[in-house]
């Protein structure tokens, strides 16, 4: 009788123990903006009466500044717009959970304004600004254009 007692209380001291925690699996950080850069082609408020146009886009390219620290990538991009009186917009959304960074160009044009439909080309550089560490690929409409690696 002793030895079933002195069993039942091992038992339930052994329930009382601490159980092993099971580690919880890490989950992916979402890619994001670390540095945003100044965009002088970003919307703007008072773009909401103006009417928004595509673009033809000729080429668009990366490439990096290695003589900025950290280092950046460029975008450069040759095209036109449909009129002398265009705009041009380019906004870089913040990357998604999996690193593609889409970006939208387009132009505007005033809905009161008489312009010619004559295409105004446009050729611009602009940085994307510093993003946390991982592999990102750019869209440019809808439109795979090329990749980089953040470190």
């Amino acid at each position: 009788m002793k030895k079933i007692t002195l069993l039942c209380c091992a038992f339930l001291l052994a329930a009382c123990l601490a159980q092993t925690a099971v580690e919880p699996t890490p989950t992916a950080v979402a890619p994001f903006v670390i540095k945003q850069e100044d965009n002088p082609y970003a919307p703007q408020v008072a773009d909401a009466g103006k009417r928004q146009d595509q673009v033809i886009i000729t080429s668009s390219d990366l490439s990096e500044r290695t003589d900025l620290t950290p280092v950046q990538i460029n975008f450069h991009i040759l095209g036109s717009m449909p009129t002398t009186c265009s705009q041009l917009r380019i906004k870089v959304n913040p990357p998604n959970e999996t690193g593609q960074l889409f970006i939208e160009v387009y132009s505007l044009t005033d809905l009161n304004s008489k312009c010619n439909n004559v295409f105004q080309q446009f050729d611009v550089t602009i940085l994307l600004g510093v993003y946390s560490p991982g592999r990102y690929t750019i869209w440019v409409n809808d439109n795979y254009v090329g990749d980089f690696l953040s470190l």
